[in-house]
């Protein structure tokens, strides 16, 4: 069972950062949580170290490294939205790319035995998806800006890190819950559901591309999955996971589900914004090898997580001032 004195968490403010910042308190108690917050975010919480570093600046960063001496790191700090990659893909490269290189170099200076867990991405395999879920070994064809990056850091971080670090890349598929924000499809979904429910919104849904088939967690299922893949004995020094449920919802079938659990009815209008040039048609993935090495499996059903997310949007409107 792994123990580790000093935890360095990267994008702990963040939507799944927030979620998994509270499990990594629980689960070790008596480490050092810090998280490592950009210029003037500061986290709500008042149980964990904060530590202020830019992460696109290469001399932030190996200060801030150098201050915390961390024994484990889990960076999910990055540029998280494929349509905003897409507009700004130098700035996607210098976060997602450049400060991942950072992070690890400096690591590799001041802690070379440390544990780095780098939260990658479903989107690095691209073209290659297809109806069956791919498996770690599928070959990498990303397709966006996004992706591209992510892909980018998995092949330098297994550089950059020296043997004597343990690298766990988990390729995480689609998740969502409480605290994810609108530029994600189910989000947009509840919350227009939620306003159109109290009359602030005119009984109208705009969507994107409802025939996409993707793979989908609730986010505490794959915090779990982080938290065990960390503190697991025996993983290779360098190791690769899917983190999926192994079945594919059509986003058509996602929506049908909100909707029968909406206490107002709408109409459906499809908006050219929401569409992707890169979207593939069906995204699953094969999470045995984690399953196997972890003991995971996901314990939230698609519809336990549409009504909570749906729950969260609807108390998200009640509180929100009125104009």
């Amino acid at each position: 069972m792994a123990r580790f004195a000093t935890v360095l968490l990267t994008g702990g403010t963040g939507f799944v950062g927030r979620h998994l910042s509270s499990a990594l308190a629980t689960r070790f108690a008596d480490a050092k949580l810090v998280l490592l917050c950009r210029p003037g975010e500061k986290p709500q919480r008042a149980d964990v170290h904060y530590l202020t570093a830019e992460l696109t600046d290469e001399a932030s960063v190996s200060v801030a490294v150098e201050e915390i001496r961390p024994d484990l790191v889990l960076h999910l700090a990055a540029q998280a939205s494929v349509g905003d990659a897409i507009g700004t893909a130098e700035e996607t490269w210098r976060v997602n790319f450049c400060g991942t290189m950072w992070l690890a170099a400096a690591m590799a200076r001041v802690c070379p035995r440390a544990t780095f867990l780098f939260v990658s991405s479903a989107e690095v395999y691209g073209a290659n998806f297809s109806n069956k879920p791919v498996r770690e070994d599928t070959p990498l064809l990303p397709l966006n800006p996004y992706a591209r990056a992510k892909a980018a850091a998995e092949a330098m971080l297994a550089d950059v890190l020296p043997p004597s670090a343990r690298l766990i890349v988990a390729r995480s598929f689609n998740h969502t819950g409480a605290g994810q924000d609108e530029r994600f499809a189910l989000p947009a979904f509840a919350a227009q559901i939620a306003r159109i429910e109290r009359g602030e919104k005119a009984p109208r849904l705009s969507v994107g591309n409802l025939s996409a088939e993707r793979d989908f967690l609730d986010v505490e299922d794959v915090v779990d999955a982080y938290v065990r893949l960390i503190d697991t004995a025996g993983l290779p020094q360098r190791a690769t996971f899917n983190v999926a449920s192994g079945q594919a919802h059509a986003m058509s079938d996602l929506l049908g589900r909100l909707r029968r659990l909406a206490a107002a009815d709408f109409e459906i209008s499809v908006d050219p914004d929401r569409m992707r040039a890169s979207d593939v048609p069906c995204s699953v993935g094969d999470a045995s090898k984690l399953r196997k090495a972890a003991g995971w499996a996901p314990r939230r059903s698609i519809d336990d997580t549409l009504s909570r997310l749906l729950d969260y949007w609807r108390e998200r409107a009640a509180s929100a001032p009125t104009s």
